[in-house]
């Protein structure tokens, strides 16, 4: 089944996230940030939000997704801590 999969790093809207989704009749299922890449790869997702979390990604011992998250070619979206780290493991290199 086409899904979208949003990965839980520990806030309150993971939860929020998903009723809306379901609103606009889009089948979804929430992770553990710490989901295993044969996870997420069993699901087929079309997409992949990020949620939000207390931590800083700036703090020793960051949550962080299996690194498969980047790799599947499928659009991700980070809300919140989610953001901050796509912010932090893309950076635009010209030229590249």
């Amino acid at each position: 089944m086409s899904q979208i999969l949003i990965l839980d790093f520990g806030s309150q809207y993971p939860q929020l996230i998903a009723r809306r989704l379901r609103r606009l009749g889009v089948y979804c299922e929430i992770l553990p940030f710490g989901a295993s890449a044969s996870e997420i790869r069993a699901r087929a997702p079309l997409g992949i939000i990020l949620s939000g979390g207390p931590s800083s990604v700036y703090g020793k011992g960051a949550p962080r997704p299996d690194p498969v998250v980047f790799s599947l070619g499928v659009p991700v979206l980070g809300i919140c801590y989610g953001m901050q780290l796509l912010a932090g493991e893309y950076r635009y290199v010209p030229g590249s």
